[in-house]
């Protein structure tokens, strides 16, 4: 008994049509929209988060501690041209407890402010920290 195995193709109509290009282009051109798509909308997502954060940025690159009750900080900010607002610091001291916060007005005039403020404290601060900056509304 002798068995022919050997196939000669694959069965007609079960796997769906071979070769079919215009579907595979298709399926490209979707996929390229898509992906065009979804970039742009991570883009206009992300441009929008950068425009909605704060337009002031500051820093305190030095302190110095004057007595048990004051520190004095060097207070940077740098923003946009006629941009009012406030810059909150405060100062912590050798135990970490918080021991004096301060909110400082930044004038709208000049697109930065360089100033050296006094932080009153309840007690010594061994540390002074820009918590954040916010605009005016």
């Amino acid at each position: 008994m002798s068995a022919d195995t050997t196939a000669t193709g694959l069965p007609e109509g079960r796997y769906g049509r071979g070769g079919d290009r215009d579907s595979d282009r298709r399926l490209k051109v979707i996929g390229a929209v898509c992906g065009v798509l979804g970039l742009g909308l991570i883009a206009w997502l992300g441009g929008s988060y950068l425009l909605r954060e704060s337009k002031i940025n500051g820093s305190v690159p030095t302190f110095q501690v004057l007595s048990d009750s004051e520190v004095q900080l060097h207070l940077t900010v740098r923003k946009g041209d006629g941009q009012a607002g406030t810059c909150t610091v405060r100062s912590q001291s050798e135990d970490h407890a918080v021991v004096g916060v301060a909110d400082f007005q930044v004038p709208a005039t000049g697109d930065s402010y360089d100033a050296v403020v006094t932080l009153r404290t309840t007690a010594r601060g061994t540390t002074a920290e820009l918590l954040g900056c916010t605009p005016a509304k």
